[in-house]
């Protein structure tokens, strides 16, 4: 599987700050057999300009191989782009999140997704959905509060305060 990661750092600690918070940490992936992903190249510069630590998987990515990544990285969100309709292996996606205990991790979606989709996609649990033509400070405002939502549920998981 390629990978590639940008924002190396200590795990919870950005680069030369004693005690800081680690930027958001994102997993950006395409599951399924779609792949285009010139689109996904694009939000993963996007989001690192915005600060945030970006491993992106490439495309042809199984639902058991994202959750792998997702546990090994300790991802904070998952983006999905989705141009061939595999954005309908999304519920899927998100019971073996929960199965792997990853229930808190964010998932943003992102492509050519019908407007008609977006109920069953939320109601699986999809925090957002971005679309072509979406601005870039969109996105990274997103992703960032998906982010949050994440660090305080799993903070919450474990007993913990931020």
């Amino acid at each position: 599987m390629e990978r590639a990661r940008e924002n190396k750092s200590e795990p919870g600690r950005n680069p030369g700050q004693s005690g800081a918070k680690r930027p958001p940490r994102v997993l950006l992936t395409k599951i399924g057999l779609d792949g285009h992903d010139r689109g996904s190249r694009i939000v993963a510069s996007v989001l690192r300009e915005g600060g945030m630590e970006v491993i992106y998987t490439g495309p042809w990515q199984t639902i058991p191989d994202v959750v792998a990544v997702a546990l090994e990285e300790d991802v904070d969100v998952i983006g999905i782009s989705s141009l061939a309709s595999d954005h309908v292996l999304v519920p899927k996606l998100m019971e073996a999140l929960k199965e792997a205990g990853l229930h808190h991790v964010g998932v943003a979606l992102g492509g050519t997704i019908p407007e008609e989709d977006d109920s069953w996609l939320r109601e699986a649990g999809v925090g957002m959905i971005a679309r072509p033509g979406t601005r870039s400070d969109e996105i990274v405002r997103g992703i960032t509060e998906l982010a949050e939502r994440a660090r305080v549920f799993s903070a919450q998981d474990k007993g913990e305060s931020l």
